[in-house]
């Protein structure tokens, strides 16, 4: 009897160190997980936009500017598909998703009602997943929301150096700039960034419009003068001689001068 009670007690303490075991390297990986920003605010706790995370190592304003990429990669089908982001008229939120991260299972939810984001004027969504040879192409065509661009491709997280998912990128298409990124747990974080910088991007428009249209007075003191001395000497507005890339005939008896070309 003392044998079998022996054996059970040593039984019950090779568990115990390996659930000890099991439950430190559980920790680890999700100590390594949350530095790397995938699976980001997993509760059910209520989150503000000030849980909005940012990548370490992105530029800080005034400091070197983070650059647009196109994106190539295939559609769930097969088919290769490339989505311009930089060169273009609008702006792009790059959202970067996984099937497989919980936390990004609501912005699949949320984009399945595209028409209820209520997005900036020339703003649009542009969803990515990583490659076929990494994601399952039936999981991500079952989760493809109608009326928002998929792209299946490794090389644009490369591009953009995801840390993990849910991830987004927010570029100005005109500028080819990276105007904000980083990893977010719901869609009201993401949708109060971008519009808060859709307004930064109003009032800039608006301050840079009012200042052309407004000069210092003796910036036009110095216009009205030239203007004056211009037509004392006979060159009126519209003048050949204002414009060096037009011909100018300025010889007695209509032929070019020396350098010139008749």
């Amino acid at each position: 009897m003392a044998i079998l009670v022996a054996a059970l007690t040593c039984a019950v303490l090779m568990l115990g160190v390996l659930v000890a075991g099991l439950l430190r390297s559980h920790a680890e990986i999700l100590k390594s997980l949350h530095d790397l920003g995938a699976g980001i605010g997993e509760g059910d706790g209520v989150r503000s936009a000030s849980d909005f995370r940012v990548q370490p190592g992105i530029p800080s304003p005034g400091e070197s500017v983070s650059v647009g990429h196109d994106i190539a990669g295939t559609t769930p089908g097969d088919e290769a598909l490339v989505i311009a982001i930089t060169g273009v008229q609008q702006q792009t939120l790059v959202a970067f998703l996984s099937t497989g991260c919980l936390t990004c299972q609501e912005f699949w939810e949320v984009f399945a009602h595209a028409d209820r984001l209520s997005l900036p004027e020339r703003t649009r969504i542009v969803i990515v997943t990583k490659s076929a040879t990494e994601e399952s192409e039936s999981a991500v065509a079952e989760l493809a929301p109608e009326g928002i661009a998929l792209v299946m491709s490794s090389d644009a997280w490369d591009d953009y150096k995801v840390p993990g998912s849910p991830y987004f990128v927010h570029v100005d298409g005109a500028s080819g700039q990276v105007i904000g990124e980083g990893a977010a747990t719901s869609w009201s974080q993401v949708a109060s960034l971008i519009g808060q910088a859709d307004r930064d991007r109003r009032l800039h428009r608006r301050s840079r419009k009012h200042t052309a249209g407004r000069l210092h007075p003796a910036d036009r003191d110095r216009a009205d003068l030239v203007d004056r001395e211009l037509l004392a000497a006979g060159i009126a507005p519209g003048d050949p001689s204002l414009f060096p890339s037009a011909p100018i005939d300025d010889s007695a008896d209509g032929t070019s001068p020396p350098g010139r070309p008749a």
